[in-house]
């Protein structure tokens, strides 16, 4: 769909398809980025698994999120620097999974946490996500259903993507249950863990008993610090799967971008990231498309991170032909076919990170002349 909107070339098309942002990166990442082209030391291969000053800043963000104290991960031995996060999350995989493991995920999910399974030769198993009173929650009594013989790794990430749906501490519990019952690794996708709307928790896996000694964290620049063209992400991990994943790093990718890494440890450790206030800005335009698009449109509020879901199956469509009805008009929107459970095919993505509420002023007209309601 990116590809297909780049070719109308028409500054009029709304960009809702993509999981890119307008707001920029803290401003000593871009000074240091600048910095770091004119500099040989980042010209380089080394050090394989990342620059000590970012592996030092997110191990120590991952202890500040996970509520652990500081020095509860040597930062040398269980913290490794990806290619952004898709990467980290694939090495993880392949360093824990074997082919024909089961991974357990929510559905909804992300079709690039989905493949990477896939990829690594991994079976994903489905916990559905329900719509109760125009929001996302997951069906908590499906978790032990989701888990079999072959489970071997939970790949949870709160804020999802593309639902924006967050875990309350009900359903974190039940998840991390389950999890320490089946003796699985959990796989989290941090990325996007402080950007939530309206007051909903902050909470990870790390804060659960059982956890911390099975809990692989996956973070990266892109989302929460807008970085998403450095391409840098990180894995902080539990001691018994910390070579594996060296491995796997090292074979992966064996190094990422070198003049990235100093920008987005400044960024890490910034005493003003930017986060509370682009998640002002990115929940102001998620409230103007549910507000303007609801009651017509089935439109499932986010809790937090750049996209939401519109349910057409009310209006006899796919989200695949709604999706090209609302090209059309004007609107690049992503089906969800394929993103999970079958179900996933009533929906399209909407991602509201990248166009001001300026430029969705006439979003409701457009959807109407798509889908007519």
């Amino acid at each position: 769909m990116g590809d297909v909107a780049d070719t109308l070339n028409n500054p009029d098309v709304l960009r809702l398809e993509n999981l890119d942002t307008d707001l920029l990166p803290p401003q000593v990442a871009l000074d240091t980025t600048r910095e770091q082209v004119l500099d040989d030391d980042a010209n380089s291969y080394l050090p394989f698994f990342g620059h000590d000053s970012l592996r030092r800043a997110a191990t120590a963000l991952v202890e500040r999120n996970g509520g652990l104290p500081a020095g509860t991960y040597n930062w040398k031995s269980q913290c490794f620097i990806s290619a952004g996060g898709l990467s980290g999350v694939l090495n993880a995989l392949l360093a824990v999974i074997e082919p024909g493991d089961e991974v357990v995920m929510t559905s909804p999910t992300y079709v690039g946490l989905i493949n990477r399974v896939l990829l690594a030769g991994g079976v994903p198993r489905y916990i559905p996500m329900k719509v109760v009173d125009g929001e996302w929650r997951l069906e908590t009594g499906a978790i032990a259903g989701a888990v079999t013989e072959r489970t071997k790794a939970f790949l949870m990430m709160s804020p999802s993507m593309p639902t924006g749906a967050t875990f309350n501490r009900h359903e974190w519990e039940a998840i991390c249950a389950v999890c320490v019952r089946a003796n699985a690794w959990m796989i989290y996708d941090s990325a996007m863990e402080r950007i939530l709307f309206d007051g909903a928790p902050r909470l990870n896996p790390l804060h659960f008993p059982g956890m911390q000694e099975r809990t692989i964290t996956v973070g990266a620049a892109s989302k929460e610090y807008r970085m998403i063209g450095w391409r840098v992400g990180w894995i902080v991990t539990p001691m018994p799967a910390a070579e594996a994943l060296s491995r796997a790093a090292l074979g992966n990718v064996v190094c990422t971008v070198g003049i990235a890494q100093q920008a987005v440890a400044r960024a890490i450790e910034a005493p003003d990231d930017g986060i509370e206030r682009c998640t002002r800005e990115w929940q102001a335009r998620h409230d103007y498309i549910v507000r303007v698009l609801r009651p017509k449109y089935d439109v499932v509020a986010a809790k937090g991170g750049w996209s939401l879901l519109v349910d057409v199956s009310r209006h006899g469509l796919t989200g695949a032909e709604a999706s090209r009805r609302l090209l059309a008009e004007g609107v690049a929107a992503t089906s969800m076919e394929n993103w999970g459970l079958e179900n996933t095919r009533d929906y399209v993505r909407l991602v509201f990170a990248n166009e001001p509420v300026l430029r969705l002023s006439n979003l409701a007209e457009r959807f109407q002349r798509a889908i007519p309601a």
